[in-house]
């Protein structure tokens, strides 16, 4: 959550690490006007596995590609096997999936440079028969590839030889295949001749060692690899690729939060906030409620040494309850437990405040209950808070922040989540995906590690990031457009965007917010001589009835367009994403008792300092509402689809939801007067 200084907005961070000689001034805006603000988060998470017989199919045309296009490997590296196991196909979705990887392998065959030694087999390709096949068969078909990329490993200048692992026959072999599957899918990308295989770090806790990373993550390698040969599947090969990706993806569903504000004993706004739960710690893990925050980059979880009201509200991490836990400095450095750094970390979201130590701990998505293994956790460093303001923390009912922004936004690499999760799961596609439903009766979520095809109504396209070094997930503006009108603002491409999911508004530059309002502005009465029965005047039933308008159906409203560069289609937003709902009464200048009732947007006027500049819009929940929204890490950019809202799906209902009707600002949307599919065309007509 990028925050302003009020509680509205996540559009100011300052980390200030306490008797350190450097300051980490990070972002600042001044007070705003609406009251709002939001931070994005989750819950439960998807522990679907990927069928064996998928697996196999696929892996065995992808074992055939390796043969036919690499030099035979030493024998002495071969698994012993006698005879390669027939790999077979028991559904046409795997058959689909075997056809998909037939393209891979003849491409390969028959362009592609010969393969890295440490991902040869010299056997003969198996044949693919109808009949069923068990996750043993899996194991035993891929031996060969593991020895092979044992011995490479093992040859390399930098490690000592070692004997490649045996074969096995035994399921447990299975989730080895994903680090076999990570190294091809590096070899496709980067055209290496030689790579060691990638080496899970250890595990802090035995209980960790004896749990492999899952072979659900095999799919999300194999699209990935699919993609690397430059190939085009088939609509249906597509398809089939799409859904066992889907199904194995750890995804946290995301519960909604409205806080009311009141003046004057009237509700005025709702700030809203979306967040999930995610487990610390073992043997005993402690379950937390936090929001996932592309605006900010460390986990911080409130703690047992905080006696404030505030904390004690809220779940608190005790340290006594992890055996794997332990205090470190704030450059990660570990100390003895029972001590604690002797510095610390104050953190400014907005007008609250964070103030903490640190330890190293595990974290894993999901609340406990809802654990898969060491597959969806990560070792890493933890703010551990002592002081938490109470506003806004005493409102929401979330536990902590989870930053999710790039690692030049946290003290150092330890702290990010994902950045671990990445490096620790290098299996693991290094993508998270974002989807926020269209009404508190559909399911949001979060998913790590790709994201889910269903979800998106349009093709998906990707914008790389601006200034990663600043460590937000920001893009280059080109352009904002008013339907045809070109705002002045950002003509000369100079503009930026940060994506932040803990930002519940539509924020921009403060001195581009009066134009905005003016260009955006639909009247929706005139009372040139004010209100009466006379000529020019306006009865009070018809302003009655027009004051009862939502703004946010109105369909005379102007496409706010934000231009994002040359043949990269445009984020266009529908008059439902910036009205506030009730019209706006207005006096009109220069003509005496006249007045008028106008449609207004709701923006969150931004004074952002250097380096972000004054001159950078926070595209918050209205966007990743219309949009479903990738952040790629690795290649430090951000991927776009119009969101499918035909199919929410059924979540379990948003907490302290207005009654509904409420035409406060932040209410939940109304019902759409036209369908889904009419609102994406008219998007897609606008935005191309």
């Amino acid at each position: 959550m990028m925050a302003p200084s009020n509680l509205l907005g996540n559009l100011r961070r300052t980390v200030l690490v306490v008797l350190l000689s450097s300051l980490l001034l990070l972002a600042s805006s001044t007070e705003h006007e609406p009251e709002h603000c939001s931070f994005l988060a989750q819950a439960p998470i998807s522990t679907a596995t990927t069928a064996a017989p998928d697996v196999a199919s696929a892996l065995a045309a992808l074992k055939g590609v390796q043969q036919g296009s690499s030099p035979a490997a030493d024998p002495a590296l071969v698994s012993p096997a006698a005879a390669e196991p027939r790999v077979s196909v028991s559904s046409t979705a795997a058959r689909d999936v075997a056809s998909a990887l037939a393209s891979l392998k003849a491409a390969q065959q028959g362009s592609s440079p010969a393969a890295e030694p440490g991902l040869m087999s010299p056997a003969a390709e198996p044949p693919v028969s109808a009949s069923t096949t068990t996750a043993p068969d899996v194991a035993s078909a891929l031996a060969e590839l593991k020895a092979a990329q044992w011995a490479a490993s093992s040859s390399s200048p930098s490690k000592p030889a070692s004997a490649p692992p045996a074969a096995s026959s035994s399921p447990s072999f299975a989730p080895d295949l994903a680090s076999t599957l990570a190294a091809a899918r590096h070899a496709a990308k980067d055209g290496a001749s030689s790579r060691q295989v990638p080496q899970t770090p250890p595990a802090a806790s035995s209980s960790a060692e004896a749990s492999p990373a899952p072979a659900p993550h095999l799919a999300a390698d194999l699209m990935a690899l699919f993609a690397g040969a430059g190939q085009k599947m088939s609509t249906e090969n597509a398809r089939v690729m799409s859904t066992t990706l889907t199904s194995t993806l750890p995804t946290v569903k995301l519960t909604k939060q409205y806080v009311p504000i009141d003046k004057n004993g009237h509700v005025i706004a709702y700030k809203t906030a979306y967040f999930g739960k995610v487990h610390v710690g073992s043997p005993q893990p402690q379950d937390f409620t936090v929001v996932f925050d592309t605006g900010s980059a460390h986990l911080v979880l409130p703690s047992t040494a905080c006696e404030s009201k505030t904390c004690i509200a809220h779940r608190r991490y005790n340290d006594t309850l992890s055996s794997i836990s332990y205090p470190i400095e704030h450059d990660g450095t570990p100390l003895p437990r029972g001590a604690s750094s002797s510095h610390s970390v104050s953190i400014v979201f907005g007008t609250g405040t964070v103030a903490g130590t640190f330890v190293r701990d595990r974290a894993c998505l999901g609340g406990f209950a809802q654990r898969n293994g060491n597959a969806d956790c990560t070792s890493m460093n933890v703010v551990v808070a002592k002081e938490m303001s109470e506003q806004p923390f005493s409102l929401f009912h979330f536990d902590g922040i989870l930053g999710l922004g790039l690692e030049a936004l946290a003290l150092g690499p330890g702290y990010s989540f994902f950045g671990q999760m990445v490096e620790q799961h290098p299996a693991m596609l290094p993508r998270f995906s974002v989807f926020l439903a269209r009404t508190d009766q559909g399911e949001s979520s979060i998913s790590f590690g790709g994201h889910d095809e269903s979800k998106a109504a349009s093709d998906l396209y990707w914008v790389p990031v601006a200034l990663p070094e600043l460590g937000y997930w920001q893009v280059q503006v080109h352009q904002v457009r008013i339907g045809d009108e070109i705002l002045d603002d950002c003509a000369d491409g100079g503009c930026r965007a940060i994506l932040d999911t803990g930002t519940s508004l539509l924020g921009a530059p403060r001195q581009a917010v009066k134009s905005l309002h003016q260009l955006l502005s639909r009247d929706v009465l005139l009372a040139p001589q004010g209100a009466g029965s006379g000529e020019g005047q306006v009865t009070a039933e018809a302003g009655k009835e027009a004051a009862s308008q939502d703004c946010r159906l109105r369909d005379d409203g102007a496409l706010l367009i934000f231009e994002l560069g040359p043949g990269i289609p445009s984020i266009a937003l529908d008059p439902e994403d910036y009205f506030r709902p009730r019209p706006f009464n207005m006096t009109v200048p220069g003509k005496p008792g006249a007045w008028k009732l106008s449609c207004r947007s709701l923006l969150l006027p931004l004074d952002l300092e250097e380096p972000l500049g004054p001159r950078t819009f926070i595209l918050g929940e209205p966007v990743l509402r219309k949009y479903y929204t990738i952040y790629d890490w690795a290649s430090r950019r951000i991927g776009f689809a119009t969101a499918d809202h035909s199919n929410d799906g059924e979540g379990e209902g948003a907490v302290g939801a207005p009654q509904a009707g409420s035409m406060v600002a932040g209410a939940p949307l109304p019902v759409l007067k036209q369908t889904h599919t009419q609102a994406s065309a008219r998007g897609k007509e606008m935005a191309a």
